[in-house]
Formats: C-alpha cells, sequence, structure tokens
C-alpha cells in the first residue's frame, strides 16, 4: 500500500509517464498499481481515450479550482518541495494514509492537465480505496460511498475527512449511510451522491449546505468532487457546522 500513495509522484513535480523517475529523494517512486486500481480511479474522474484540451493554454499540472476558477498556487519548489520530500518518504502505509489526507501539496496538482479541474491528492486516495478494497477480494461492483463521522477514518479507505463529516470508499459499508459506485467505473460522483439515502449534513440548517448539496448533484468527476467539498467546507461553512446530518440520524433524502 505504501507504492499506491509513491505511484504519480511524477505528477507532483510537473512530469508525465513518459518522463518519470524510478527514484525520487532516494525513495522508489512511480511503481505499477497491482489489480487494476489505478486505471479504475481514473475512469472515475477522466473519460476513456485520447484527451482534448478544455482550457485555452492549459498545460499546467497546476490544479485549477472549480470553486475560485483561479489556478491554485502551488509548487513543488522551496517550502513545498521539502513537504513533498516529506509525504513520499513515509515509510508507513496507515501513517502514509493519513498525510495524504491532510496534506495541500497534493491538492495543488491536478490529474492531467487536459483536465485541470481533477486532483492529483484525490486520485491517489481513490486509488489506495479500490486497492484496499480489491485486495479484500470485493470487486468494483462491491463498492460503496459510505458517509461516516469526522473522526471516523478508516485505513486507506477513508477518501475524504473535514471538520464536519468524513466520506469512505469500501465494501464493507456496515449500517453506515451510503451508495453503490455502480457496475463500472465511471465519472459519477453526482448519481452516487444522488443516490445517498441521507446526507452527512442538514440542508435546512443554512444555506451554504444547500448550496454545498446542488453543486455535488452536478460534479461527475470524483477527484473534482471530493476536492470541490474540501475547499467549499474550508472556506464557507466553518460557522455552520453540520450538527444534523445523515452521521447523527438527521435529515433524510426519503430515498
Amino acid at each position: 500500500m505504501v507504492a499506491v500513495y509513491r505511484h504519480d509522484v511524477h505528477k507532483a513535480r510537473s512530469r508525465g509517464h513518459e518522463a518519470a523517475a524510478l527514484w525520487f529523494n532516494e525513495v522508489q517512486v512511480n511503481e505499477d498499481v497491482p489489480l487494476g486500481a489505478d486505471g479504475d480511479a481514473a475512469l472515475l474522474s477522466r473519460p476513456r481515450g485520447s484527451p482534448e484540451q478544455t482550457l485555452d493554454a492549459q498545460a499546467s499540472w497546476r490544479r485549477v479550482s472549480l470553486l475560485t476558477g483561479e489556478v491554485v498556487s502551488t509548487s513543488v519548489s522551496g517550502g513545498a518541495g521539502e513537504s513533498l520530500r516529506e509525504l513520499v518518504g513515509i515509510a508507513d502505509a496507515e501513517a502514509a494514509h493519513a498525510a495524504w489526507l491532510a496534506s495541500s501539496v497534493p491538492a495543488g496538482v491536478n490529474e492531467s492537465p487536459y483536465y485541470p479541474y481533477t486532483s492529483l491528492k484525490y486520485h491517489t486516495l481513490l486509488v489506495a480505496a479500490l486497492l484496499d478494497s480489491y485486495r479484500a477480494g470485493f470487486e468494483f461492483g462491491d463498492v460503496y460511498l459510505a458517509v461516516a463521522d469526522a473522526d471516523a477514518v478508516t485505513p486507506h479507505r477513508t477518501v475524504l475527512a473535514t471538520d464536519s463529516f468524513a466520506l469512505t470508499v469500501t465494501g464493507e459499508p456496515g449500517d453506515r449511510v451510503a451508495a453503490r459506485l455502480g457496475d463500472v467505473p465511471a465519472r459519477s460522483f453526482a448519481d452516487v451522491w444522488s443516490r445517498l439515502p441521507a446526507l452527512p449534513f442538514d440542508v435546512g440548517e443554512s444555506r451554504e449546505w444547500r448550496v454545498l448539496d446542488a453543486q455535488l448533484r452536478r460534479i461527475r468527476s470524483w477527484s473534482t468532487a471530493l476536492q470541490y467539498i474540501e475547499e467549499f467546507v474550508a472556506a464557507f461553512t466553518s460557522s455552520t457546522p453540520a450538527t444534523s446530518g445523515a452521521v447523527l440520524g438527521g435529515e433524510s433524502r426519503g430515498v
């Protein structure tokens, strides 16, 4: 699992696959991920086939924020470069997962310059969640998006952790609010979000939560949507906590 968190280091260094180095800061990186987890996670956020340019003059690995429309100011030089080296150098798999959940460095990089709103951070976390589920014997069609409390982090399978709630991709949702990802990997976040039987927050509590819910019903790319949630919650909801969402038995969609 450690290799999963190092498999796309070349992107964080603004390099394509053809220029991917095998070592970074004396750590082996950019290894293939087994069981097709990398390819499946890519299909959750990007279409099949040859990419097409989606923004004029877009040729940068720096992510464009869907929230602000601005290029995220992140570079792997200077302090950010040191943070990347520390992130890649973590040798314990669970510690690596926790560090990726909290790190802002890979959040400033996209999955592909052709898809600038995607997020390397959340692509990597999705790869880890799928691989961990596959290794446990689940197939893609057995995997769910599940809602959890903010402090309930499952190693490798939690793909988003905010101050208000967490989201997990797992074949073992248990009694948590959950919706199946689908039969095959696809850009389906909006569909899956809409199928959740209850929300992780109370849309009746504030306009901000209603806006977030409405936007998530439209965003299809998984890494884009997860990154959008992180940015939105940080920017707008600090004064309006999700005190009565699905995790706590609150608002139901009636599904």
